[in-house]
């Protein structure tokens, strides 16, 4: 295991971000993107990000290792109490409890923003291959989601189909939302 803090994410972390995520755009079937976003679309979608939702980095040394955020679910208000995770790892950096360590930290802000459901979309192939393993699927069922939904063949890249898997957990309890989080909106009357 490395030596690493979690910190939150700014906008000048851009371009070490986009480096890691690259890698899996470039190289993998991870990601659907097939073009790495550039530096600044990166420091782009980390600000928007940041309007409403956690984004959180794992540093070892002076080096950004791996990466998580939330962003909206579905994009209505009544959902507004789940959100969709990502994170992504330095290739380097893989199974060094960064990821652990990120969702960790992520969920709890999460919950203390009154957030109920997480979720996250996860590539998936019957049989690995080069671009894809079950790598993800299984850190995510360690983490405690459940596999809720399946899309057969939804993504093209590199000559082969993939599939989209669809996680959550419940981190929060049920109860009457009294405001739309990072809106606070009471919705409730």
């Amino acid at each position: 295991m490395s030596n690493f803090h979690i910190k939150s994410v700014t906008p000048d972390d851009a371009p070490a971000l986009a480096e890691i995520y690259g890698y899996y755009v470039e190289n993998t079937a991870v990601s659907f993107e097939y073009v790495p976003p550039a530096a600044e679309e990166f420091r782009r979608r980390i600000s928007h990000t940041l309007e409403q939702y956690p984004y959180l980095a794992a540093v070892s040394g002076d080096r950004i290792i791996g990466y998580a955020y939330a962003r909206e679910f579905v994009g209505r208000a009544a959902c507004a109490h789940c959100v969709e995770v990502s994170v992504y790892i330095d290739r380097d950096f893989r199974r060094s409890g960064a990821g652990r360590a990120l969702y960790q930290k992520m969920e709890r802000r999460l919950g203390e923003m009154g957030i109920l459901n997480v979720y996250a979309s996860i590539a998936y192939a019957d049989n690995e291959d080069e671009y894809l393993t079950h790598d993800s699927l299984q850190f995510h069922k360690r983490m405690g989601y459940e596999q809720v939904a399946r899309f057969h063949q939804c993504g093209y890249k590199f000559g082969g189909w993939y599939d989209l898997v669809w996680v959550e957990k419940r981190i929060g309890t049920k109860q009457v939302p009294t405001k739309v989080c990072g809106d606070i909106q009471n919705y409730s009357k």
